[in-house]
């Protein structure tokens, strides 16, 4: 018996009230202390499993926003992004594209700034038109959203742009160091650094090096172009 209901607010979004396997915030909870246990696969599987519930939960045709401030909607929202991560680290970006999709079409306000991903997604499966839609939704505070418009431009049309190139030369000056380094260890004073209250720039540019990494293993000469820029 399905134990899950979509109930109405006066602001015109729902909240998902489920137990059992609709209780996404204790599936959630689980699936994080089986990747901290090593379970790294199993946690994946267990997101994955509950995203599929919450689809088959919302009607077809109709708006569905679920509220952000409902400790279950929320982390029904939270599912589907690290899903949408565990899809994209293993180089499904088309499943990772529709993931995020829906978690957009259930939460407009992108309280997870899931179209930065959604951007990545979009130019691993070159499709430069729905790329175009989204990187305005990628605050342009964001280094990602530089390395986003220098990636498009590179696979477009096989080079860097020089205004975006310089531009992330000098305000993302970090993060272009990170980017056109040799090595990026995940050693012990990285971890201490991005694990502190306060985290460097410098840790913040090579988490999000570690991020995308996966991308440069596929397309090194986006990579090599930047350190290119240093000669």
């Amino acid at each position: 018996m399905q134990k899950a209901s979509l109930n109405p607010t006066p602001d015109q979004t729902f909240e998902l009230v489920g137990s059992g396997p609709y209780d996404f915030a204790r599936v959630l909870a689980q699936s994080r202390s089986m990747q901290a246990a090593g379970d790294v696969e199993g946690a994946c599987n267990e997101r994955y499993r509950a995203f599929q519930r919450l689809a088959e939960l919302i009607p077809e045709g109709e708006e569905v926003i679920l509220e952000w401030n409902h400790r279950n909607s929320r982390a029904a929202l939270e599912t589907i992004y690290a899903s949408a991560v565990d899809h994209f680290l293993i180089r499904d970006f088309e499943l990772s594209a529709a993931l995020l999709e829906l978690l957009l079409e259930l939460d407009p306000e992108d309280h997870l700034e899931g179209s930065e991903l959604l951007a990545y997604d979009y130019l691993a499966l070159d499709e430069q038109e729905l790329f175009d839609e989204v990187i305005n939704d990628v605050s342009d505070k964001s280094a990602s959203r530089e390395i986003l418009l220098l990636w498009s431009a590179y696979r477009r049309d096989g080079k860097l742009p020089e205004g975006e190139l310089k531009r992330f030369r000098t305000r993302f000056a970090p993060y272009f160091a990170e980017f056109v380094a040799a090595e990026h260890p995940a050693d012990e004073h990285y971890l201490r650094d991005i694990e502190s209250e306060r985290p460097t720039e410098a840790a913040q540019a090579r988490e999000l090096w570690l991020r995308t990494e996966n991308l440069w293993d596929l397309w090194p000469g986006f990579i090599g172009e930047l350190r290119a820029a240093v000669r």
